[in-house]
């Protein structure tokens, strides 16, 4: 198998390539360290995706403040209210499991149905709506979370000018 390799890549570009992803590794690394004071790393894992698609595609409409910012909000209603109502519905012991399944299936539903209404897709976000079914949460968790793609959202945009669209 030969090894594909982007066309837009050349030699000279190599430079732009490693700044943009070094970037996002670094505005994930920084996210990281600012807000380790929640310990649900899957919940926090979307902002690695959102980081991609803010530095891969950053004039992409779905790298936009509306999008990003948006739809980590409609991830964050649909999965809270779909995990609070997990956690409210009481069945067997062997059924909780089931149940919780159905749940997270109707939070990516829910928050897919809400996002293409609004116009504020963004893939990661439906991600962070199954895993608030999955995982416990606080409110300090979807704060911490919100304040990561609020924050991945301004710093995307202040060095917008030197960023170009890799895929």
């Amino acid at each position: 198998m030969a090894l594909n390799i982007d066309q837009h890549f050349r030699r000279d570009d190599f430079k732009r390539y490693a700044m943009q992803c070094g970037l996002a590794g670094l505005v994930v690394l920084a996210l990281l360290l600012v807000l380790d004071a929640v310990t649900q790393t899957v919940l926090i894992a979307a902002l690695g995706a959102s980081a991609f698609i803010a530095f891969a595609v950053p004039r992409s409409p779905h790298s936009g403040p509306r999008h990003m910012i948006g739809g980590y909000c409609v991830g964050i209603l649909a999965g809270s209210l779909m995990g609070t109502l997990n956690a409210w519905v009481d069945v067997s012991p062997g059924a909780d499991h089931a149940v919780m399944i159905v749940f997270g299936a109707i939070a990516i539903s829910l928050a897919m149905f809400t996002m293409v209404v609004t116009r504020t897709e963004h893939p990661p976000a439906a991600a962070l709506a199954l895993g608030l079914v999955l995982n416990e949460w606080t409110l300090l968790t979807l704060f911490v979370v919100l304040s990561g793609v609020i924050g991945l959202s301004i710093i995307k945009q202040l060095v917008l000018p030197a960023l170009l669209d890799l895929v």
